[in-house]
């Protein structure tokens, strides 16, 4: 049985509720790709991949489908036809499509339970947050990924709190220039650290905005984009387990 170990520390009750659940994943780059990998291993049959790129070679070094025979592919299905290795019965929907305030309505995001953000694009990314905060679905989002080294750093917290991510002041920040801000709470993962780029900028990044907009390339680290990808998958199994209990003799 696939699911035999996870069954054995959270119980059956949790197995059945985890598989009912439907999850929509918005951007499986270095972060999304790994929190599906995290849910699919753990029992959810039911994702929605959402990413328009395709595999190329930059990005082997940290996204989970991004091999040498996958480069030119469609990154959700590369991931969809990973992702069904594992578990075959899983029902996998690949969306080759960009979410923008222009194609928000398409997704339909009232139909699910969970809402993963792991979107690079600073304008796109708030435009998800305040569209998924008005439906009945649980937010999880993804702070900046890149320029990270030591994983020590990686937290949880809730939006308003993060202190030291430039990403999430940036957002927030937005959000008051907006005068419109996200209908309640949601947390996320992210990390304190920031370091510089020590390589060459390659030539068509040269004069782009310095921070947050897919068109900067910023170095990043599979340790880093993974442990971001399994957090946010973690944090949605954490929201669906029982109430750990303490071995018999603790208190």
């Amino acid at each position: 049985m696939i699911f035999q170990r996870v069954e054995l520390l959270l119980g059956i009750e949790a197995i059945n509720l985890i598989a009912r659940q439907r999850v929509i994943i918005f951007g499986v780059g270095g972060v999304g790709s790994w929190c599906a990998e995290g849910l699919v291993r753990t029992g959810f049959r039911h994702l929605t991949l959402v990413d328009a790129d395709r595999v190329c070679t930059s990005n082997i070094n940290r996204q989970l489908m991004a091999t040498t025979l996958t480069v030119g592919q469609a990154k959700v299905e590369a991931l969809k036809e990973r992702l069904l290795t594992i578990n075959p019965d899983a029902e996998i929907t690949a969306l080759q499509k960009v979410f923008t305030a222009e194609t928000a309505s398409e997704f339909h995001l009232d139909d699910y339970d969970y809402i993963i953000d792991a979107i690079d694009s600073l304008k796109d990314k708030a435009t998800l947050i305040l569209l998924a905060c008005q439906t009945q679905a649980t937010l999880f989002s993804s702070m900046g990924a890149a320029l990270k080294l030591d994983p020590s750093r990686i937290k949880t917290g809730e939006f308003w709190t993060v202190e030291g991510d430039p990403l999430a002041r940036v957002l927030r920040r937005k959000f008051k220039r907006m005068k419109q801000f996200p209908q309640r709470k949601f947390n996320c993962v992210y990390s304190d650290e920031l370091l510089t780029n020590n390589g060459e900028v390659a030539a068509e990044t040269e004069g782009a905005d310095p921070m947050f907009h897919k068109v900067q390339t910023n170095g990043s680290l599979v340790h880093i984009t993974a442990i971001f990808g399994f957090t946010l998958a973690g944090l949605v199994v954490k929201s669906l387990a029982p109430t750990p209990s303490l071995p018999e003799g603790r208190a």
